[in-house]
């Protein structure tokens, strides 16, 4: 379990020290994120956290076979919630990870 050199979104540029937070994370280490979620006019945050894992890549694309550059590639941090469930949340500019 590594993480990526590089750390970047697709369309959006993350904070650089939530970059180097990232980039420092190490496997069994304990962890708490929030998201800022918005739908239409409305926005909150939504906390969880747990051991983390490992951080990788999620590549999706569109639904018919076109060319690599078509796929949009996004950070996934991978954790273990306090229950046992293993999970993983996408990275945007409104998420915020936090050690401890």
């Amino acid at each position: 379990m590594s993480v990526p050199s590089k750390i970047t979104l697709p369309t959006r540029r993350l904070d650089p020290a939530q970059v180097e937070l990232l980039r420092s994370l190490k496997p069994g280490q304990r962890i708490r994120i929030v998201q800022t979620v918005r739908v239409g006019a409305r926005k909150w945050e939504v906390p969880t956290g747990g051991v983390f894992r490992e951080i990788n890549y999620l590549a999706t694309g569109v639904t018919t076979e076109r060319i690599p550059e078509d796929d949009v590639v996004i950070p996934m941090v991978h954790f273990v919630k306090d229950n046992g469930e293993l999970s993983s949340i996408a990275i945007d500019e409104n998420t915020c990870v936090q050690v401890g």
